[in-house]
Formats: C-alpha cells, structure tokens, sequence
C-alpha cells in the first residue's frame, strides 16, 4: 500500500527559505513521475511542480520558477521541494503526489496517491 508523508512545513518570514520533504513507502520510486501541489485556503489545489520518471525532466508552475526545485532521491524513497524567496502568497498547504506514469504533468487528476499535507505560512 502506497503512503506518503510530507514535514518540513512551518512559519517563515517574507524573502525566507524551506526544503518540503516527502517520504514515501510501499513503491519503488524510481517507476514513479512525482508532484507537489499546493492549496491554499478558498482555493483549489494547484500543482507547483513535477519531476518525470522516464527522464528526469522537470516542469515548475510560472509562480514558482526561479525560486522553488524539485528533486527526488529514490534510494532513500523521498522527494523535496527546496523552496527560496518565499512570498506571503507562496501560503498554502503543500501536498506530494505519485503516479505510475511516465508523464510529468501539474493537474490533480494526473495523479492518484496522495500525502496529507504540510502547511507553509509566509508571514511577518
């Protein structure tokens, strides 16, 4: 059975910096495309980034690119999201997500298994 679980959320001042984790279990990863997603109160959940797993290659929502990277370690079954330049608007609970799919896409839909989020307050 698949299990995700995200840490490394918490309150960061404006201009600030976090690095999300994302430990997964229960799959090989390295078979695995992966996402973060974000939500963000009265809003729908948005993908912030994807990371494929036929190639590596990498795809960033324009709102997140230049200041956030995704990477995967599938020794160690966990993915990050190293995150700079943190804006008040970058607030939301921030979720990992896989699928079995070579594709690297940002819509909810393009993934099954989900974390239980970890919220980032940027905030003074």
């Amino acid at each position: 059975q698949v299990q995700l679980v995200e840490s490394g959320g918490g309150l960061v001042q404006p201009g600030g910096s976090l690095r999300l984790s994302c430990a997964a279990s229960g799959v090989t990863m390295a078979y695995y495309t992966i996402g973060w997603f974000r939500q963000a109160p009265g809003k729908e959940r948005e993908g912030v980034s994807c990371i494929s797993s036929s190639d590596g290659s990498t795809y960033y929502a324009d709102s997140v690119k230049g200041r956030f990277t995704i990477s995967r370690d599938n020794a160690k079954k966990t993915m990050y999201l190293q995150m700079i330049r943190l804006k008040p608007e970058d607030t939301a609970v921030y979720y990992c997500a896989i699928d079995r799919t070579p594709r690297c896409g940002l819509a909810v839909s393009d993934f099954r298994s989900w974390g239980q989020g970890t919220q980032v307050t940027v905030s003074w």
